[in-house]
């Protein structure tokens, strides 16, 4: 039996068929001839048209996708749609059009190629963020291409039996579509723990492995076992992984549904919040028994938009997650812009280093205005509703920020501030910084990221970028300690997670060990963290802590914590 090594970032043990992503669209061929060659209807005129209605009509198609999607899904094919109609991937292409241009004139699909091309180029030469959105240039531009073409767009491939998605990367437009009824889990040969293609498979509950090189020539139709908690892909399984397929299906239907009260086996109470960025989001979060919201992302409200939202528009928004949470936690963090979420009317596309830029809660360094008129429009939509409200700011590195940011809450009518904490220097100053503030909550995605200085998205880097990795939750525990140290004054400073980690059952409990007081995370993770904790104390969960702290490296950490969870492997997690 052929066998592949990734990493697993989404539990379950599946075994099914194979469909390959269809291939790349192929590159148009250059025209190099010259203007006295163009037929005499193809005018730098005409073809300038052409690209323009064909980055429109890609940009509509992805906003009516948008427009039915929720969640992750939602505001993946926001993003890619404002990428459609970048101004200067069209105007780069127009450029190329001329015969004056450097090499003579192309057509309007090579144009739009070599623009799309140079356009990536600078943006992986940026790294960090700015890095991750080269997977959104290029499926614009394969998807305008083909629009050019009178093509289909590139897609998920259709099949009349359910299947498990194989490719190199998915690019974000189409995982955030995906049919869980017809594709049952996804292996691709690059990306990384952080990458889109992760985190929205373990929002969609798929089973999913990341960086496993080769499975994206894996025949079509070939019958594959994948366990996403191990990152094995065995092809052709024999009996012994049929019958652990059959099993873990057997025993995933056995975990109950989120009751809404989660305590361990000791009666030790943590929380589990979910994460959500819509009113919709919010209900089936409610719906899913979740005991408040952990992270409300706001910048649904400032995608797919050349201009910033009004305060009315705003505390619309927001009033629809806070309803469906009445008398319960709502974390609100406030917009987090800049990096991978650039915006036409707040930030600098033309950043040397986005990642370690203007984003955040830094905008009101460059932006003054923004941030005041959502903290007003957050207070007047919690004064409309009956929901607890607490506020966040992203990207917090000094005590001095914190306590600006303190300030502004109080003087837009909101009682309870706190600060993401993503930077390490946040984490290294917990203390002094968390006395300006009433809570922290811990963005492991960001804090693994920084810490290791890995890009999130590249799969050579998975190792590296893993939050079980011993020196983030070393911060983590630094974190806690601060908060303690914080509390001196007699008032609690809780320190909880809603970055991915929190999804992870196993990680959840070395989390809880650490110190932290909530968990958040998308609604399908709720039941499998419950099921987990359920079984665990808070003295083991201490000691499996202490253990992972310990651990050389983040594999270690991982292998040793779940040899000590034997309810994971009944569950198949």
């Amino acid at each position: 039996m052929q066998t592949f090594s990734g990493v697993g970032v989404a539990p379950g043990r599946v075994l099914g068929p194979v469909r390959q992503m269809p291939k790349p669209v192929q590159e148009p061929a250059a025209w190099l001839q010259g203007a006295v060659n163009m037929p005499a209807d193809v005018t730098v005129e005409s073809q300038g048209q052409r690209i323009k209605d064909a980055a429109k009509a890609v940009q509509a198609e992805l906003r009516a996708r948008a427009a039915t999607a929720s969640g992750e899904g939602k505001e993946v094919l926001e993003a890619t749609a404002l990428m459609a109609a970048d101004p200067m991937l069209v105007k780069s292409a127009i450029k190329l059009l001329s015969p004056d241009a450097p090499g003579g004139a192309r057509t309007a699909e090579r144009a739009i190629w070599e623009a799309g091309a140079t356009v990536a180029d600078s943006l992986k030469a940026l790294g960090g963020y700015m890095a991750e959105r080269v997977a959104d240039v290029l499926d614009v531009r394969a998807r305008i291409v083909s629009e050019l073409r009178g093509l289909p767009a590139p897609g998920i491939p259709t099949s009349d039996v359910p299947f498990i998605l194989a490719a190199e990367d998915l690019a974000p437009a189409d995982t955030a579509t995906l049919d869980p009824a017809k594709v049952i889990a996804l292996v691709t040969s690059s990306g990384g723990p952080q990458s889109h293609t992760a985190i929205l498979a373990r929002a969609l509950g798929l089973p999913a492995i990341v960086a496993a090189p080769g499975v994206d020539e894996i025949g079509d139709g070939t019958e594959i076992y994948i366990d996403g908690a191990a990152g094995t892909i065995t092809v052709d399984p024999g009996e012994e992984l049929r019958l652990a397929a059959k099993a873990w299906a057997t025993q995933a239907s056995t975990v109950t549904a989120f009751n809404g009260s989660n305590e361990m086996a000791d009666g030790f109470r943590i929380p589990l919040l979910a994460n959500v960025g819509t009113g919709a989001d919010a209900v089936k979060a409610a719906d899913a028994g979740a005991e408040g919201v952990g992270l409300l992302r706001t910048e649904f409200c400032f995608l797919d938009r050349d201009d910033e939202p009004t305060v009315e528009e705003q505390i619309a928004a927001y009033g629809a997650v806070f309803a469906a949470f009445p008398g319960k936690k709502v974390v609100v963090r406030t917009l987090d812009a800049g990096a991978d979420k650039p915006l036409p009317f707040l930030t600098n596309a033309d950043e040397p280093n986005p990642a370690l830029g203007v984003r955040g809660y830094r905008t009101d360094l460059t932006s003054p205005g923004v941030l005041e008129r959502q903290l007003k429009a957050i207070a007047a939509a919690e004064a409309n509703n009956q929901a607890e409200v607490w506020v966040m700011a992203p990207m917090i590195s000094t005590a001095e920020e914190a306590a600006h940011f303190a300030v502004l809450c109080s003087a837009a009518g909101l009682k309870i501030p706190g600060v993401m904490v993503e930077v390490p220097s946040a984490a290294l100053t917990a203390a002094t910084l968390l006395r300006e503030v009433s809570f922290a909550s811990l963005g492991t995605n960001d804090l693994t990221q920084y810490t290791m200085a890995a890009d999130r998205q590249l799969g050579p880097l998975a190792a590296l970028n893993d939050p079980w990795q011993p020196a983030v939750l070393r911060l983590v525990k630094l974190t806690v300690g601060g908060a303690a140290a914080a509390n001196a004054g007699g008032t609690a400073r809780p320190v909880g997670v809603c970055g991915e980690a929190a999804a992870d059952p196993a990680l959840a409990v070395v989390l809880v060990g650490l110190g932290v007081t909530t968990l958040s995370m998308s609604a399908r993770a709720l039941a499998a963290v419950s099921a987990v904790l359920a079984t665990v104390t808070i003295a083991h969960a201490q000691k499996l802590a202490a253990a992972a702290l310990s651990a050389p490296s983040a594999s270690a950490a991982r292998q040793t914590v779940r040899a000590q969870l034997p309810i994971l492997d009944e569950l198949g997690l």
